[in-house]
């Protein structure tokens, strides 16, 4: 049996790992595009901000780890072409050398791209020019190259999700005046605007500038300078910087699926069952690339590295004849922004109704521990449940570092994972000291203020 896993990253080494584990007899090679498999990508912002170093830290596991559980990588090596009826894959080394590998089985994670956002000039300018994405490791050498030998005083960046707010986090902390150009209304899309607006709060509070409802349209260069050009309010703007970093999302690479037969779907991802079968004759996906099952949405299109993990787990031990079945995201997401902790899970409204739900939502303030205890601070909760039956359908929590938004939001996770009511959480069993929280958690006081608000709507 030989398995053949496409990328080094999340996805293609759960599968290799997932495929050892379960038979260490079994043959795995690992088909990786660069020299840097198992790297974690969600780290490159604190190697940035300098608190993870150095960059070898960001392996999840070294290269002579991953080759002692017994698989084979090899590295600098471009998938090109799948032969599907002669199970056969075709690469290309680094020195252009083209050879084929047989496979008995396939897992294809060849994860996501960079999105440009139709902005102009970004497929002329680069590295060199100062205009950089950060999606890879040699992204990341590119980058920090260009911060050591040029050392810039000004940064743009292009976007505000978790990636452009890490990042403005550090330049900022590098002694980079920062400004940040959200397209959007606020800052962190994937939280409602007034949950935002205390992200958006907390980086003008650390001298970063933020720009929103501002649609970037052409980066050009003149001289040693960056200049952006976007449209505010329907009138043209300028900005200008030593740096711009675009980060404005990703899209799935689909190439090499899309050419061998696989189907397209949400997203314009690979289309793949719960299995993670893509409906190629024992060609198995996973990852940034394809379709994911979401618990509340059904089939949709949301990259996740923990849903990456998950699905790589479920390819590998499939590819071996298992019948393993991925459970399905909720969306779960959380991101540190200086001293502040911001998460979601599920849906907020617009999302619940699109999926034919009746949602409500309430916003609740809640100390992370009982007031008396020297150090409380709140946390903003806003709880989405269904009008008709009380069902949770999502939750947003905003609250300093220290707080403990980020358990707190996966209690939430559970509850969505479980298919509870609004009230079924406010009768969870959850811990209690007064250091660390209330008899009544901040979880439990959000959903209570949703069921005070709209008990009657519910029993109606």
């Amino acid at each position: 049996m030989h398995l053949v896993a496409i990328g080094g990253s999340d996805a293609g080494i759960s599968a290799a790992l997932r495929a050892r584990e379960l038979d260490p007899s079994v043959d795995v090679t690992v088909v990786v595009a660069d020299a840097y498999p198992n790297f974690s990508i969600c780290g490159i912002p604190y190697f940035f901000s300098r608190e993870v170093q150095p960059w070898q830290s960001l392996a999840h596991r070294t290269h002579a780890d991953l080759e002692a559980t017994g698989m084979n990588l090899r590295l600098e090596t471009f998938a090109t072409s799948i032969d599907v009826a002669g199970h056969r894959l075709a690469v290309r080394a680094i020195d252009g050398t083209e050879s084929t590998i047989d496979y008995d089985a396939l897992m294809v994670g060849t994860g996501a791209l960079p999105s440009q956002a139709g902005i102009d000039g970004l497929d002329v300018l680069g590295p060199e020019d100062g205009v950089h994405v950060i999606h890879s490791m040699g992204d990341t050498f590119a980058l920090d190259r260009f911060l050591e030998t040029r050392n810039p005083e000004t940064a743009i960046i292009v976007g505000a999700g978790y990636v452009g707010l890490e990042m403005a986090e550090a330049f900022t902390v590098r002694g980079i005046k920062t400004t940040q150009i959200q397209r959007g209304p606020e800052v962190l899309s994937t939280l409602d605007p007034e949950l935002g607006a205390l992200v958006h709060t907390e980086l003008t509070d650390h001298g970063v500038t933020v720009v929103t409802d501002t649609t970037v349209n052409r980066v050009d260069k003149t001289g040693d300078s960056l200049t952006v050009s976007a449209t505010h309010d329907g009138e043209p703007v300028t900005h200008t910087a030593d740096v711009v970093l675009v980060v404005v999302g990703v899209r799935p690479n689909t190439d090499l699926l899309e050419r061998a037969g696989a189907s397209l779907g949400a997203g314009r991802a690979v289309v793949v069952d719960d299995t993670m079968r893509t409906g190629l004759p024992d060609v198995f996906a996973a990852g940034d690339g394809v379709t994911t099952h979401h618990r509340l949405l059904g089939t949709t299109y949301l990259p996740l590295g923990t849903t990456a993990h998950k699905q790589g787990r479920v390819a590998g031990e499939n590819a071996l004849g298992g019948t393993a079945r991925f459970a399905g995201s909720v969306g779960t997401q959380v991101v540190k922004v200086f001293d502040l902790v911001a998460s979601r899970t599920g849906l907020r409204e617009h999302e619940a109704v699109a999926a034919g739900f009746a949602p409500v939502s309430t916003t609740a303030i809640a100390d992370d521990h009982k007031r008396y205890y020297p150090g409380a601070q709140p946390i903003s909760i806003r709880v989405t449940g269904d009008s008709r039956d009380g069902r949770l359908l999502g939750a947003q929590l905003v609250g300093r570092l220290g707080t403990e938004t980020a358990k707190r939001v996966d209690t939430y996770a559970v509850a969505l994972h479980a298919g509870l009511t609004v009230e079924q959480v406010s009768e969870l069993d959850l811990s209690y000291t007064p250091p660390l929280g209330s008899p009544w958690d901040a979880v439990q006081v959000a959903t209570q203020a949703w069921s005070r608000e709209h008990r009657q709507a519910v029993t109606a």
